[in-house]
């Protein structure tokens, strides 16, 4: 199968392009750096520019998958040009595939989209699965919303659609377990605000494996990408304080001190959502690193 793949060099893509060549896949990336572009065995760089409509559209021959991951870093501070980069990073880049493949002979059957799960209102008490439609009142939510409308276009050329909200990636080498991690091993660890909110998480080996499960199943849909055991906060810093053997005195950090900090971009941290895996799991698919703890002590021990 020939796999074409946006963001194939960020966190989650470098990943999965290790997964779809270890199966015996070709892929193809597309890269907004020329000096990114290289041919290796099975592995071919294209230049693209979705902010000025370029695409060398030879990215797409005998291509039979689009995985779509490329989007701006919401882990930075939202000036309101920053805010603007966020969505058009990704309705852009959305918009430039479809209609290449709009005015092109081509042979994809299926794409397969980051999401996030922003787009669920906000609480402490309900858990999420893929049949709510109630959309949160917050700006990340209406950057998911965008994001999830550009791509539902492309059923229109007869594509199947796949939409994976992802929780909170925990790997060793980026995200935001590293930035968790930092003032625990400083011992300065603590609680963000009253420890309470929930947080839907995925280890990274969990979630590339999901996004080759959907491709090699040819699924459709929209699925939650979060581990089956959501964790407050609270919690989290004390698995992560015990993986690491550090102790947790320091008081809990209000939330206002992270704004201050932060800025707008502080709600990452206090946002608390309770997200249901059992439709994936549904479909077949068996997580490797189901609890906390198991995915701390693989990536710290």
């Amino acid at each position: 199968m020939k796999i074409l793949i946006t963001g194939a060099t960020g966190l989650i893509g470098t990943e999965l392009v290790k997964l779809f060549l270890e199966n015996g896949n070709t892929i193809n990336y597309l890269t907004t750096s020329k000096d990114k572009v290289q041919d290796k065995p099975n592995y071919f760089g294209y230049y693209w520019n979705p902010e000025n409509g370029k695409i060398d559209e030879n990215s797409l021959i005998g291509v039979d998958v689009i995985v779509h991951l490329a989007g701006a870093n919401i882990a930075k501070r939202w000036t309101n040009a920053y805010k603007k980069e966020i969505i058009e990073s990704r309705t852009l880049s959305s918009e430039l595939l479809f209609n290449v493949l709009k005015n092109n002979p081509h042979q994809v059957k299926q794409i397969v989209s980051a999401s996030g799960t922003a787009i669920y209102p906000e609480s402490h008490s309900k858990i999420y699965d893929e049949t709510d439609t109630e959309i949160d009142n917050s700006f990340l939510a209406n950057v998911v919303l965008k994001w999830e409308e550009s791509v539902d276009r492309f059923q229109t050329l007869g594509l199947k659609v796949v939409k994976l909200r992802t929780g909170v990636v925990f790997a060793k080498n980026g995200g935001a377990l590293p930035e968790m991690v930092k003032p625990i091993k400083m011992g300065i660890g603590a609680a963000m605000g009253n420890g309470k909110q929930i947080q839907s998480w995925i280890h990274i080996t969990d979630l590339v494996a999901l996004y080759y499960f959907v491709v090699k199943n040819q699924l459709e849909g929209v699925f939650n990408a979060v581990s089956p055991n959501p964790i407050s906060n609270a919690d989290l810093t004390k698995a992560i304080a015990k993986t690491l053997h550090k102790p947790l005195f320091m008081p809990n950090i209000p939330e206002f001190v992270m704004k201050i900090i932060l800025g707008e971009m502080s709600i990452l941290l206090f946002s608390s959502k309770n997200l249901s895996s059992k439709k994936i799991e549904e479909c077949g698919f068996k997580f490797k690193f189901p609890e906390i703890q198991k995915a701390l002590n693989n990536l710290y021990q």
